[in-house]
């Protein structure tokens, strides 16, 4: 039988997702968790990787047994109570045995947030950000995000994927009071894109680049044409979409 696990988590004290050896990674946990509660070796496979700082509110995983689950209330209770605090396991989903968590997901939301006053509530939970930025200009670059489809410039070099391609279906900015949250979805997200995206739209609110040049980068497929990424305190994984879900 295979599983959904739908969980969220405050990245700050985690180097990602992803398990390594040497470094302590959300999966890393989970599955610790999982094997001492069912009292067998789990190993789960995530719907999206996270850097180091970066947050979930909602992130998926799929797992395998050989029998069912009698009570799915109960085994969350006991995973939450296993888990430190900063991460939370919402629901367990049975899904068909082919069914990837990675590869069914229909889209992926991110948002990043800024806080363009010191609050003491929100570190690790956005970029503090006094600059003045002219919004109407960013989101005037972000728009063009949805005309293109290739965004290898704001992707991590050397990672291994077979080709550069999302598609994006929304690129916005939001103000609201002391908050600036960028709202990002598409099918699939390259590793960092987000945060360099981010970092190169802000240098366009700060006048550093025009709308022209930000596509420019785009056009480039270079990283080097692209900006620094924005610090990972401010960037929230907050949906990932299925069919059946």
């Amino acid at each position: 039988m295979r599983y959904f696990l739908e969980f969220s988590y405050k990245g700050t004290a985690y180097n990602g997702w992803q398990k390594q050896n040497n470094a302590l990674g959300v999966q890393q946990v989970l599955e610790e968790a999982l094997a001492k509660v069912l009292r067998l070796p789990i190993e789960i496979t995530g719907s999206s990787r996270t850097d180091t700082g970066v947050h979930a509110e909602q992130q998926f995983a799929h797992f395998d047994l050989e029998n069912e689950i009698a009570d799915f209330e109960l085994l969350i209770y006991k995973l939450n109570g296993l888990i430190p605090r900063d991460i939370a396991v919402k629901r367990i989903i049975p899904v068909g045995n082919d069914i990837n968590s990675r590869f069914a997901a229909t889209h992926r939301k991110y948002e990043y947030r800024i806080t363009k006053r010191k609050n003491p509530f929100l570190t690790d939970l956005a970029f503090q950000l006094k600059a003045d930025l002219d919004i109407e200009q960013m989101n005037e670059a972000a728009a063009l995000l949805l005309q293109y489809n290739d965004f290898e410039s704001f992707s991590k070099i050397h990672t291994q994927v077979n080709n550069f391609r999302c598609t994006i279906k929304e690129a916005i900015w939001i103000e609201a009071g002391d908050m600036l949250v960028f709202h990002i979805r598409a099918n699939r997200f390259l590793r960092g894109m987000v945060r360099a995206l981010v970092g190169t739209l802000l240098e366009v609110g700060k006048g550093k680049r025009s709308v022209a040049e930000f596509e420019q980068v785009i056009l480039a497929k270079n990283r080097k044409a692209a900006g620094a990424q924005a610090p990972a305190e401010g960037l929230f994984l907050v949906e990932v979409g299925y069919d059946f879900i």
